[in-house]
């Protein structure tokens, strides 16, 4: 007999969103209930996880192994070293990735549960102590622990009251709390969390500007004292070239750039005499810049801003160290995100190309951006 034939029996036709709603609003109510019962046994267990000098060996099986897999990733992922132990592989030879020094983390809720309870001896006699997630410490699993969370008695948001629902949802919450408070307890911050998340778009979003950069053997530069055609002969490069050229003074810092597209416009002008006079004479000065640990988001809001294609980087006293090439940028992001190039611009240069002025080089083209918010998953 169907769901809807049974119901419909007793005059009650089911409604799969009335039903879907009673079950969030039961698991919801479950974590309410779970929020106000956390006091002292948990700073304890924040506080062992915190001062391992090992790793936090998650374990569990079925539904609830599914959810220590998922912390071992939060916990991983937040600055908290982490794997995960199956019971049944634990006890054919992976019992050897337990040592003394780690900190080991059952999740069970009846505490009842067949391999995890196998488990606990050989645990025991490794030395890691346990803390064990579960319904409550009278279970084997809560004896044998040094410190039990205890889940309370929870009724399965399952209308048989048998699959695993509620218990999961909590466990999950009660899990990732945990592995929250040990990561605010060590401090952990964006930058940190970058270093772990360095794909994606996320990954992108908390790049540094060093971590993208050309460096400065493959940029162009040239002293602003040289001559237009002097410049261009000095700082030919092979392959793959920057569409500007980055100037310095004699003690070289930099001063400004250079680009393909000032050298056009000298040319359409017919400024010929221009090549022969010294390169700071149609320089763009005062360019901007960034500093190799500024966020590679505010090279590319510059970028964008200014619609230019490169930008150099510069060290503490201003002397070149690189150059943000917006082709770089683009090749990070993913092949659907990459919009297509806009109206052609200069490089650092204000937008005043004659109408009738030949087309700017690819490299100069005006490129629109858009990045996730942080919140967003990598």
């Amino acid at each position: 007999m169907s769901a809807n034939t049974a119901h419909a029996s007793h005059g009650n036709p089911f409604q799969p969103h009335d039903f879907g709603r009673d079950v969030i609003l039961a698991e919801g109510r479950a974590l309410v209930a779970l929020a106000d019962t956390i006091g002292e046994e948990f700073s304890r267990a924040a506080g062992m996880l915190f001062a391992c000098r090992g790793a936090v060996v998650v374990t569990g099986i079925g539904k609830a192994g599914l959810i220590g897999q998922k912390i071992v990733a939060t916990l991983a992922s937040t600055g908290t070293p982490a794997h995960f132990l199956h019971p049944a592989e634990a006890m054919h030879g992976d019992l050897g990735r337990v040592q003394a020094n780690d900190v080991v983390l059952a999740f069970s809720f009846s505490g009842e549960t067949e391999e995890v309870v196998r488990l606990l001896a050989p645990l025991r006699r490794l030395g890691a102590p346990l803390i064990a997630v579960t319904r409550n410490a009278a279970s084997q699993l809560g004896q044998e622990a040094d410190l039990v969370l205890a889940l309370g008695d929870l009724r399965e948001a399952c209308p048989l009251g048998l699959a695993p629902s509620t218990s999961t949802t909590a466990m999950l919450a009660l899990g990732d709390a945990l592995a929250l408070a040990v990561s605010r307890m060590r401090g952990f911050q964006e930058a940190d969390f970058a270093r772990f998340h360095p794909g994606g778009s996320l990954g992108l979003k908390l790049a540094r500007v060093e971590e993208v950069m050309r460096p400065l053997d493959e940029c162009r530069l040239a002293s602003d004292s040289h001559s237009v055609r002097n410049v261009l002969i000095e700082v030919r490069k092979p392959g793959r070239r920057t569409g500007a050229m980055m100037l310095v003074d004699n003690q070289g810092a930099l001063v400004g750039v250079f680009t393909d597209s000032d050298l056009a416009r000298l040319l359409e002008q017919r400024r010929d005499l221009q090549l022969d006079r010294p390169v700071r004479d149609v320089m763009t000065q005062k360019p901007a810049m960034l500093h190799p640990a500024d966020p590679l988001l505010d090279a590319v809001e510059l970028l964008v801003r200014r619609s230019i294609s490169e930008l150099p980087v510069v060290d503490d006293h201003k002397h070149p160290v690189g150059m943000v090439d917006i082709t770089d940028v683009l090749r990070l992001l993913p092949e659907p995100e990459r919009p297509p190039s806009g109206d052609t611009s200069d490089v650092n240069t204000p937008s005043d190309t004659p109408p009738n002025a030949a087309p700017s080089s690819t490299s100069d083209q005006a490129i629109t951006l858009q990045f996730p918010t942080v919140s967003e998953s990598s």
